[in-house]
């Protein structure tokens, strides 16, 4: 059968594969949608081991930190548990750590790779729709306001703030006659972001305590969670997993831009709106779980590229699977560098993160930039 080809415009084309749009367009080219067809064999076996990288990050992450341990004592730990051996005990307490690291990663790596293709912007990261600054000042309101002093207290908070702040920039974005366009989504999460902090910054220079408990949240991290703050935030990822999980032809159809999407019978609107709720339940949930951690959805969607190609069918579930080892491994290396103290996860993400999209950019190919 005769594989089935969409006539785009040159221009068109351009902005597809990432490149700036020509200024003037020239007589239309036949060319494949980059959907179609069938997912190569190299696909599948970069998928599986990068299954296999995440699986090691979760050993190593169960067996380092301030008290080193083997790997085989981690499998006797897992498979075979005492209570009354230390080293088993000490591998279950970080069992919570490590599965925090794979929700939030996995959650922020999706996240990040569907705003890249909604907004069409290979900068976007949680904080272009304000969900950082969101969750951010509703965290800083709860400790000023009502005392709030746990991290299964500040969930509720970041949560319903992100997700109040996502609805407000679309709703602005919304305003006038073409609608919530990638640009005007960007100017006013931008916006938005901006006037949240300066109100969350008003309230921490007022109250010192507030700063003092609003500080170990804002770096972001892992540590210190357990399953009474994990468990709250799982119907959330999950629902936001599955409906990012299901968007990737949408998403492939957005980047080909919002005439030739309608003309391919997408209703454009309804889609970027059921994609960006996605967004806000992975953002939002991640967020109030583990702070703001920066980098992860913005590096890895464009590492996943080089493996993948343009198709977001791929690049969801790559990003769900790198992004949270990723994370694990960064927090690793926290846990060491400092010894006996230990660095947040959050700041080294974007330790490790700057240099790999500094790298990712010059190099040029898949990152979109």
């Amino acid at each position: 059968m005769t594989p089935r080809t969409t006539t785009v415009p040159p221009a068109q084309r351009e902005r597809t594969l990432g490149a700036p749009a020509a200024e003037t367009e020239g007589p239309q080219v036949p060319v494949r949608a980059p959907w179609r067809g069938s997912a190569p064999a190299g696909r599948i076996a970069w998928l599986a081991a990068a299954v296999v990288v995440l699986v090691l990050a979760c050993a190593v992450s169960l067996a380092v930190g301030a008290r080193g341990l083997s790997l085989a004592t981690v499998w006797q730990a897992l498979t075979q548990f005492d209570p009354a051996d230390g080293d088993h005990a000490v591998i279950h307490a970080r069992i919570p750590r490590t599965v925090m690291g794979l929700l939030a990663g996995g959650a922020l790596g999706m996240a990040g790779a569907a705003m890249q293709g909604v907004t069409r912007n290979p900068l976007a990261d949680p904080g272009i729709i304000g969900v950082n600054a969101g969750a951010a000042l509703a965290v800083v309101t709860g400790i000023y306001l009502f005392g709030v002093s746990s991290l299964s207290g500040y969930i509720w908070f970041a949560f319903g703030g992100a997700a109040a702040a996502a609805v407000v920039v679309y709703l602005i974005a919304s305003m006038g006659r073409d609608g919530a366009t990638p640009v005007k989504l960007a100017l006013a999460g931008a916006a938005l972001s901006a006037g949240l902090y300066s109100l969350m910054n008003v309230i921490l220079v007022s109250s010192q305590d507030t700063l003092d408990r609003f500080r170990f949240w804002q770096v972001g991290g892992i540590a210190g969670r357990d399953w009474s703050v994990i468990l709250p935030g799982l119907p959330f990822l999950a629902a936001g997993a599955l409906i990012v999980l299901c968007t990737g032809r949408i998403l492939n159809s957005l980047a080909l831009g919002d005439d030739l999407a309608r003309g391919l019978g997408q209703r454009v609107g309804l889609s970027r709106s059921v994609t960006a709720l996605g967004i806000v339940l992975l953002c939002g949930s991640a967020t109030a779980l583990a702070g703001p951690i920066a980098f992860v959805g913005l590096v890895i969607p464009h590492a996943v590229r080089l493996l993948t190609g343009p198709d977001y069918r791929w690049i969801l579930p790559f990003s769900l699977v790198l992004a949270p080892a990723l994370l694990l491994v960064s927090d690793v290396i926290g846990r060491v560098v400092l010894l006996p103290g230990e660095v947040p996860a959050g700041i080294m993400t974007a330790l490790v993160g700057a240099p790999v999209f500094v790298w990712l950019v010059r190099r040029g190919k898949g990152a979109g930039l």
